[in-house]
């Protein structure tokens, strides 16, 4: 592998002083400032992640690497070789040169790798197909995985045994709240989001969210243009993330039309995040319009195949301040969907002696539910296909081919598109 060289830039790519800006102020004025590119132009990033600290970010590729970045000088460290087993979904543990990640081929085991000197710590077996998702807990050693073999495991990274055991159907997708103690798992086949309670994790959910009459509404399924049938799927749901308060749920979808934004406390839709305004004089009823990519990304659930369309992991996430959402849009923005501009949740609902929560889901009328464009379109010169924002400094990552880090562009001249090539 060739070491990254120095990359021509008006200013560093980060700055502990820039976390010090309120991200209400400077949302509006990120830009691209680094571009890591990748040696081979095939290559596919498929995962993001920042430590606890913000210093640190690591990528996974289809080229069964896994590559480190310093994010208060952007620069590339390391690069960690996973040719026998594959990599990919990769994430911190609360220690910094301590990674998890999935095996893409050989078997199906979770990986536990020091990054300091490249040795693995742990492996944890037991699932038999595919992995979907892995999620850290906001502040235990516990995490939790799930898989192609319709099961979710929670652990904890001090032993390789499974600590509990969820057998569901098609559960690819799960979250920890702020808290700790409530897991959110979505089954994107099913179109349903459960709610489990760690403390008695093998007990039923406690509250269980039927997203269908959204689907239905908002993502229509295939859409015929000029020249092909666009497969727009609702069952591509591609992230589960909770707001830093807990009062939101976002759901990532693959549709081409939008995300959704879920009270996590009633399970109703808050807003519809579309990704593009309607033209002029479209009815107020119609979907938001299908937006198209270059090149799609397989969902959690979609199997691989040689020739196909690269894994990916998520294209939207909330801003630390839970205010913001940051997406990819088409191929050339980065979308920023600002919640303030929807009302906010009246508040938990009640609970009934069976512990069920008593209110029904999708009890909010349609007229209720807002469609949220995106607040700031800025561009970008490389799709976002997966993105991640900085939990400490104010900086996000993008990624398609190539990494791309963004700051605020407080200096008014913007970043170059120009970086380092890995190898």
């Amino acid at each position: 592998m060739a070491l990254p060289t120095t990359t021509t830039n008006p200013r560093p790519p980060a700055h502990p002083r820039d976390a010090t800006a309120r991200l209400s102020d400077i949302i509006e004025i990120y830009r691209p400032s680094r571009l890591f590119k990748n040696a081979k132009e095939t290559t596919a990033t498929t995962s993001l992640d920042y430590d606890d600290q913000g210093e640190l970010l690591v990528s996974c590729g289809d080229d069964e690497m896994l590559q480190l970045y310093t994010c208060r000088d952007g620069n590339h460290t390391k690069a960690l070789f996973s040719r026998k087993y594959g990599a990919h979904l990769a994430i911190f543990t609360h220690h910094s040169q301590s990674i998890l990640y999935a095996s893409t081929k050989v078997d199906d085991q979770i990986r536990y790798l020091s990054t300091h000197d490249n040795q693995y710590i742990r492996y944890f077996p037991g699932h038999t197909d595919t992995v979907t998702c892995l999620a850290m807990a906001p502040e235990s050693d516990d995490f939790v995985s799930c898989s192609l073999d319709n099961t979710i495991r929670l652990w904890d990274v001090n032993t390789p045994n499974a600590k509990g055991k969820l057998i569901l159907h098609a559960p690819y997708l799960a979250a920890f709240d702020p808290t700790g103690t409530v897991l959110a798992i979505a089954s994107p086949s099913t179109e349903s989001l459960l709610l489990y309670d760690l403390r008695n994790f093998t007990t039923p959910p406690f509250a269980t969210f039927e997203l269908d009459q959204w689907d239905q509404k908002y993502i229509p399924r295939d859409v015929t243009s000029s020249t092909k049938t666009i497969n727009t799927n609702p069952d591509r749901w591609t992230s589960i993330e909770f707001s830093n308060d807990g009062k939101w749920i976002l759901l990532g979808t693959a549709s081409g039309y939008g995300h959704y934004l879920l009270d996590s406390y009633r399970g109703d839709l808050h807003a519809f995040l579309a990704f593009s305004r309607p033209p002029p004089g479209s009815s107020s009823t119609s979907p938001p319009p299908l937006v198209q990519r270059s090149r799609s990304r397989l969902a959690p659930g979609e199997r691989f195949k040689a020739g196909g369309p690269p894994l990916g992991q998520t294209d939207v996430c909330f801003t630390p301040d839970g205010r913001y959402i940051v997406g990819g849009v088409g191929d050339q923005s980065l979308g920023v969907w600002d919640t303030n501009q929807v009302q906010a949740a009246p508040g938990p609902p009640e609970v009934g002696q069976s512990g069920q929560i008593s209110s029904t889901n999708g009890s909010k009328p349609a007229s209720d539910v807002k469609i949220l464009y995106p607040h700031h379109e800025l561009p970008s010169p490389h799709p976002a296909a997966v993105v991640a924002f900085n939990p400490r400094f104010n900086q996000c990552a993008t990624a398609d081919r190539d990494v791309l880090f963004w700051v605020p562009d407080l200096g008014g001249g913007g970043g170059k598109d120009e970086g380092d090539e890995m190898g």
